[in-house]
């Protein structure tokens, strides 16, 4: 039997690479999907091996990451319960694609996760697959009856036992996820919703009292809603990421700690750095207010909770989701221009925003006269809006 084992290095994989090793008589193949984890992935193959592997495959899908899955899901102004980015939920799909592709190559029986039972990432890890390769046989080792671990301070102890080396401990035992857009951190000594988040733990952004002293403007240009320069300069859409996120990383800005409802049904409290996801959020939404039809925009937004949730529940290869995709990159057809916003003290501000294709009219909108507005006409604009209105009122003064 052989299975390819989703690998990340941390302490959950390292230790099912050993336990599908001797649980199913296997060989293991480990698969990382280079999607921005930066230092996480040094020495990462030989660790594998070390662990029991025959073989670690790592694949560099930053600027496939950046381009086919962050920028669409920017498009559509994407946020989870108001706050969270979908850091960890975008990256999901691809890495099950490529997992999948992977198991196929190598002529795998199954593919494991590390996922556990109480978690959203299970779910997105099996329906993603599931959407590509329906056969596909799933080891979802949490959930597994041959799996004995009750919690993480046992698989700590099984990994010093066995000689797994782990860069988690019983005194920070949290969990971190890191990509091109975000880390997230949860577990451990961050379950408890009124202990402050440890800032010495924190890795994509500096604390407020260690942001820079003064403020900078950074212009961001779009084609059709995608970025595609910083202050003039062309980039590639991994770069993109990994310039935002240092500008963003010493200005503080893009961190939030939340307590979300996740797909199983729990509330889970995590804590997120999204720096250059936060940027382009606020920059993407600033040209759409020049560029985008009122109506277009109100119909999009309307979307935006039902599409956030899709993504954050697994279901980016459903077909709901690839509809209302095409929904929001054919309101993005004019979304082009330029965006200016100021980086200070954690916040990002929009100061500034032009479009070739701007609906903006300031000779319609100023406050002083002009003959392409005739201040009359709303006279029966709210008279007719106000009609029903009016029925209604003497309606009530007949029945009180």
């Amino acid at each position: 039997m052989k299975v390819v084992v989703a690998y990340s290095g941390g302490l959950d994989t390292s230790v099912i690479v050993k336990w599908v090793k001797e649980t199913y008589k296997a060989e293991v193949v480990c698969y990382c999907a280079n999607v921005g984890q930066e230092e996480e992935l040094n020495g990462l193959e030989a660790k594998a091996i070390a662990t029991g592997a025959s073989k670690c495959i790592i694949d560099d899908l930053t600027e496939e990451f950046a381009r086919d899955f962050i920028f669409p899901m920017l498009q559509g102004d994407a946020i989870y319960e108001n706050n969270y980015l979908l850091g960890t939920s975008i990256a999901r799909p691809l890495i099950a694609k490529r997992l999948v592709e992977v198991a196929k190559a190598e002529h795998a029986d199954a593919i494991c996760h590390g996922a556990t039972g109480k978690g959203n990432d299970q779910v997105r890890f099996e329906l993603n697959a599931n959407a590509i390769a329906p056969e596909i046989k799933i080891i979802a080792a949490w959930r597994d009856p041959k799996w004995k671990f009750k919690g993480r301070q046992d698989m700590i102890k099984y990994a010093k036992k066995n000689n797994i080396p782990v860069s988690v401990s019983a005194k920070k035992p949290y969990s971190m996820d890191r990509n091109l857009l975000h880390i997230s951190f949860e577990g451990g000594i961050l379950e408890d919703p009124w202990q402050e988040f440890p800032e010495d733990i924190a890795v994509m952004t500096e604390p407020l009292s260690k942001a820079a002293a003064k403020p900078e403007d950074v212009i961001i240009s779009f084609e059709k809603g995608i970025p595609k320069k910083i202050n003039g300069k062309k980039y590639s859409p991994a770069n993109i990421m990994r310039q935002l996120n240092a500008m963003g990383k010493k200005h503080a800005v893009g961190r939030v700690d939340i307590v979300e409802n996740r797909f199983v049904g729990m509330k889970s409290r995590a804590v997120y750095e999204t720096p250059a996801g936060t940027i382009l959020t606020a920059a993407h939404r600033g040209l759409e207010e020049i560029t985008l039809d009122r109506e277009v925009m109100h119909l999009r937004d309307s979307l935006i909770p039902r599409y956030a949730d899709m993504i954050y529940n697994g279901f980016w290869f459903a077909p709901e989701r690839e509809m209302i995709q095409a929904l929001i990159t054919e309101s993005q057809k004019f979304v082009t221009g330029d965006v200016r916003v100021k980086l200070f003290k954690g916040a990002c501000h929009v100061t500034g925003r032009r479009s070739p294709y701007s609906l903006y009219d300031s000779a319609i909108a100023s406050f002083e006269d002009s003959d392409s507005y005739d201040h009359k006409d709303a006279a029966g604009f709210i008279r007719l809006n106000a009609l029903r209105l009016r029925v209604l009122a003497r309606s009530k003064q007949k029945r009180y």
